[in-house]
Order: structure tokens, then C-alpha cells, then sequence
């Protein structure tokens, strides 16, 4: 099939097609010839995009590039052959918890997304400077990179920043701390399955498993081992690896046996986790995994050993005896000062200024839909909530929806965007069946879905209801103080 006669595809003037080509053209020969003669220092050499293999998915298609930036930042770009003039800055999720800067990640979410190029967008994703949490320094990253590509390329006609997962998060930073005012170098905003509740509310359910985990189970640590506070995830100096968390994790609940090949313990240690933490029993090994590793990450390497969570006066239901678990858990009250940071670091404020379409999965494992509630309480609280379209899919996965929703998700956006008219939950559910018969992949809107609100998903904090949790005003006025925050 000919790729330039999908749909959503923004037909440009032939001298505008020309022009570009001979730019890239042009650029590939500057770059190579450094790169191929072996002139230049290593560290120049890094900060420099040189061409490189396009996913087989791109075969043919586009022309790529990778580099590192000054902050070593590793990163991929992928211009189209028949580039549409806009450009979808992309902010992956996670956070990775490798030391640095990991140059496979970005190839691969290249390949992941290759949808975007494949519908004439240019592409440009960032692996951020190290790994590990900071919300804050992905958006700088992110947006880093898009002044590196308008550097070499030019200005596109619009920009869109595209964030998935954790990486929602991140892109809901860049527009609040980026895209506002007239000047905003983005137009629009993609939010797929994000986490969009923030850092200082939206873990609070992987606390409350941390700590309903240990009440039953007494491995994590063991009675035998040196014990540390729960919210801490893990001990700095704990070498647990996954394989041994998951061992753990086997031992008291059976959690990856066929029910009949359990223990009666086993059973009932699952079934009270489960119930009370509402957490699906298909994605229990990687909550515990991140209110273990991420959490370590979180609490030792980016708040300096202080808490930022809190359960003292939650009241967990849902077990087979409630009162002995609530009399028994681990109980603790977060740090304020630590809270102060992780909320400058990660919550949004609402305050954006550009058009915002998310997608999310209404049975999503990872991210709960009813994250999408709280976001939507954020932009309400700053009266941005005009520049929000929500659209909701019957999937059941986090780690990616159907293609054709992503293609028709970012052409959705761009109409919005060049036209002014705002779509529908609707209105995005009717044009997805014309991708789908591009791509194959099916679409599986239902404009009629509302989320619950998040506190109907996650226990709530005492005076915690309110959203945002930060307001564009608190954040300046922390920005001002200085000091705040995670460290890049």
C-alpha cells in the first residue's frame, strides 16, 4: 500500500516537499562527511545527529538520526520522505532506572510508534539524560531536543508533544512549563494511557500495596533480614534483583500457579491483596516492582532518604478480616518537605493553553483510568478544562492500543489544531474505522464512558481530594525560591 494515500495524511505545496528534501539532503552531507573522515572529537561527534537505520518498519520511508545531546541525552529523530511539515515530540515512559542515558531506548520507541512517521509526521524522542525519576528533567530533555531538531531542520509548521505512560506525565509537564503564552513553540498535546494523577498522589496505591503486601506475606523483607521502613521500597543497599522479588511474590501468593496448585495460604493471602488494593492479579508482580525498585529510586537517589507517602489514617476494607489488618499494617506519615518536592517535580497544575486529547483504556492494568479523572479535576481547577478532549478505548492493556487509534488520535489532534474546531469523544470514535482499514488493527472507542473519580480506585489521603494537587501560582512561587525539586 502507498503510504502517502493513508488517511489524516496533510496534502503540502511540492516546492514546500523540495525545499525540505534538499535540506535534508543537504544536512546528511555535513554530517556524514565529519562522521565517515573520522574528524572531530568524540564529544562533538556525540552532540551531532548522524544518520542511522531507520526501524524495518521505516524501510524505505524516512531518513533517521541519532546523537546525544550536551546533557547526554541520548536521542533518535526520523524525518519522513513526504514529511507533513509537523513534528510529534515524543516523551517515553517508565522511568528506566539505568544509571545514564540508554541509547537503545529511543530507537526502540521509534519503532514502537512508527505509526507517527508512517502517517507523515517527523519524529523526535528523547532517552533523557539518566534513568531514574525526574519529571521535570524529561520535559527539559524533551523540549532540548525539539530546539536541537528546529537547530538543524527548521521550524515545522506545528509541533506536537506525545507522551505514554509515565511519559504522559512528562508531556503534560512540557506543555505547562513550555507551551504557554502566544509564543508556545507546540500546538497540541497527546496523552496515551498516561499516569496523570501526578508523583505525590499517584502512587499512593502502590504504597498501600507495599504495605498490605508485607502485613501478609512478612518476606519483604523477611523477619530474619535488616528491616527498613516500607516507603522506602527497598534498602539503598539491597541487592534484590526482579528474580527475587518475584520469588518472594510466588512464595507467599502462588500468584503466577494455577489456583488448584496453591495453598489454601497462598489463595488467601492473593485474594486479600487483591481486594484490597484493587490492583489486577495479571499486573500485581510489576506494582510490586515499582513500590519496591522505583520507590528505592524515588526516596534515596532523588529525595536524599526522605519520605514523601503516607497511609497513618487510610482505612483498607476489602480483606477477610479488615480489623486485624488495619490494627496490623505498617503505618507512617510523609515528610513534608520531601512531598513539596516530589509535587513540584511531577504534579501538574492544569495550567495549559493548547489543545489536549488523551486516549486511555478503560480496563487499563497499569495506569487506571481513573487517572483521567483526576486530570480532567486539574484542568477544571485552572479553568483550562476548553482545551481538554478525554476519549476512552474497551482495551485491556497499558503498553499500547490499537494503531489505528494512535494514527487517528494524532490526526484528530492536528484537525483540531489547524481548524479550530474542537472534536468529540464522538467525533474521534467516527474517524477511526478509516484507519483501521489502513492499518488493520481495529478501533474500539465507546464515546459514551465517564471515569469514576480517582478516589473511588485509590484509598484517599485526609485533605487530599482536591485537584490540582499544585497550582500554577504554587509552582512559581517554589520555581522562585529555588532548591526545589528532583536534581536532573
Amino acid at each position: 500500500m502507498d503510504m502517502r494515500q493513508l488517511p489524516g495524511r496533510i496534502p503540502q505545496a511540492p516546492s514546500r516537499h523540495r525545499s525540505r528534501r534538499r535540506g535534508l539532503a543537504a544536512l546528511a552531507g555535513v554530517l556524514l562527511g565529519p562522521l565517515l573522515a573520522g574528524v572531530g572529537s568524540p564529544a562533538a561527534v556525540a552532540a551531532e545527529p548522524g544518520l542511522a537505520p531507520c526501524p524495518a518498519a521505516l524501510s524505505g520511508q524516512a531518513t533517521c538520526y541519532r546523537g546525544q545531546d550536551t546533557n547526554g541525552a541520548h536521542y533518535m529523530i526520523a524525518v519522513p520522505g513526504d514529511w507533513n511539515g509537523s513534528l510529534v515530540m515524543h516523551a517515553h515512559g517508565g522511568p528506566d532506572l539505568t544509571e545514564g542515558s540508554d541509547p537503545e531506548r529511543s530507537p526502540d520507541d521509534l519503532e514502537r510508534w512508527s505509526v507517527m512517521v508512517r502517517e507523515g509526521y517527523a519524529w523526535a524522542g528523547s532517552a533523557y539524560r539518566r534513568g531514574g525519576y525526574g519529571t521535570r528533567m524529561a520535559a527539559e530533555d524533551t523540549e532540548n531536543l525539539r530546539r536541537l531538531f528546529v537547530e538543524r531542520f527548521g521550524r515545522p509548521q506545528r509541533t506536537f508533544v506525545h507522551g505514554q505512560s509515565w511519559g504522559g506525565n512528562v508531556a503534560a509537564k512540557v506543555a505547562e512549563i513550555y507551551g504557554n503564552g502566544r509564543n508556545s513553540p507546540y500546538d497540541g498535546v497527546l496523552l496515551t494511557s498516561g499516569v496523570l494523577a501526578g508523583g505525590s498522589r499517584g502512587y499512593d496505591y502502590r504504597v498501600d500495596l507495599r504495605v498490605v503486601y508485607q502485613y501478609y506475606c512478612h518476606n519483604h523483607p523477611r523477619p530474619s533480614e535488616p528491616q527498613y521502613p516500607l516507603w522506602m521500597g527497598l534498602r539503598k543497599t539491597s541487592t534484590m534483583t526482579a528474580d527475587g522479588l518475584r520469588g518472594r511474590l510466588r512464595e507467599c501468593t502462588g500468584y503466577d500457579a494455577k489456583p488448584e496448585d496453591r495453598t489454601p495460604e497462598q489463595q488467601r493471602n492473593l485474594d486479600d491483596i487483591l481486594a484490597v488494593t484493587k490492583i489486577p492479579e495479571r499486573t500485581l508482580e510489576s506494582h510490586l516492582r515499582f513500590a519496591t525498585f522505583t520507590f528505592r529510586d524515588i526516596v534515596h537517589n532523588r529525595l536524599g532518604g526522605r519520605n514523601p507517602f503516607g497511609n497513618r489514617n487510610v482505612r483498607y476494607s476489602g480483606s477477610h478480616d479488615d480489623r486485624a489488618l488495619n490494627a496490623g499494617v505498617e503505618r507512617f506519615s510523609a515528610d513534608r518537605s520531601a512531598v513539596r518536592d516530589l509535587s513540584f517535580d511531577s504534579d501538574v497544575t492544569g495550567a495549559v493553553s493548547i489543545p489536549v486529547l488523551t486516549v486511555h483504556a478503560i480496563d487499563d492494568p497499569t495506569a487506571f483510568v481513573e487517572q483521567e479523572a483526576a486530570y480532567r479535576g486539574s484542568l477544571e481547577g485552572a479553568r483550562a478544562d476548553k482545551y481538554l478532549v478525554q476519549t476512552f478505548t474497551r482495551e485491556s492493556e497499558h503498553s499500547g492500543l490499537s494503531i489505528a487509534e494512535y494514527a487517528n488520535a494524532v490526526s484528530a489532534l492536528s484537525a483540531w489544531v489547524r481548524t479550530g474546531a474542537k472534536p468529540t469523544a464522538a467525533s474521534v470514535a467516527a474517524s477511526c474505522p478509516a484507519f483501521a482499514a489502513a492499518y488493520g488493527t481495529g478501533c474500539f472507542h465507546d464515546p459514551g464512558f465517564v471515569p469514576a473519580d480517582y478516589a473511588s480506585r485509590v484509598y484517599p489521603r485526609p485533605g487530599a481530594s482536591h485537584w490540582p494537587v499544585l497550582t500554577a501560582a504554587q509552582e512559581r512561587a517554589l520555581a522562585r525560591r529555588g532548591g526545589v525539586g528532583i536534581a536532573p
